[in-house]
């Protein structure tokens, strides 16, 4: 028995086609065939786990360059005021830089790892969420280090960076787009 529009179970519900092979999304490009789709994924998957060592490396260790900034900063702009107050324009651009930096491949290679995370507001929440407790976890634990608060805005901004110069495109070539039916 053929079920018509008029049958209750599917005018109500119906199922969502997966896309012809080959097929392109609505906004014409085509998805990565599955085998790279995994490579993408796998590759992202290895490089997200050497960020995780290194930003644990660079921010849970002390670090006798930043002793003279050690202090806690709960207001946001305290410290970029000190950087940019400093004598050496090396040292502020190495401060500011080096925190943005640090947050800039979170934001291209988490929306591949995690599909749900695309866009641009769970990249900011997700990404101030872990730089927070990457932030309490080093004022807490580690010796000469801080909380800071502008170190969180900076590596967010950096992430939110990543995210829209490279992050956005890998995470639409790697996963297609839901379709709402």
């Amino acid at each position: 028995m053929a079920r018509t529009a008029s049958h209750p179970v599917s005018a109500g519900r119906r199922r969502r086609r997966a896309p012809a092979r080959g097929a392109k999304e609505p906004d014409g490009r085509r998805p990565l065939p599955l085998p790279l789709r995994l490579l993408a994924m796998l590759c992202a998957f290895v490089f997200m786990v050497v960020f995780a060592v290194i930003l644990a490396r660079l921010t849970l260790q002390p670090s006798p360059a930043s002793e003279a900034l050690t202090h806690t900063n709960l207001h946001p702009g305290r410290s970029l005021r000190a950087y940019l107050d400093q004598p050496a324009l090396q040292d502020a651009v190495r401060q500011i830089g080096g925190n943005i930096l640090l947050g800039v491949p979170f934001g291209i290679l988490t929306p591949v790892v995690a599909p749900r995370t695309r866009g641009f507001l769970r990249v900011l929440l997700l990404t101030a969420v872990v730089m927070l407790l990457v932030e309490f976890a080093q004022g807490a634990l580690v010796t000469g280090r801080a909380f800071d608060v502008d170190d969180v805005i900076l590596n967010t901004v950096g992430a939110l960076l990543g995210y829209l110069l490279l992050g956005r495109r890998l995470g639409r070539a790697v996963h297609a787009r839901r379709r709402d039916a």
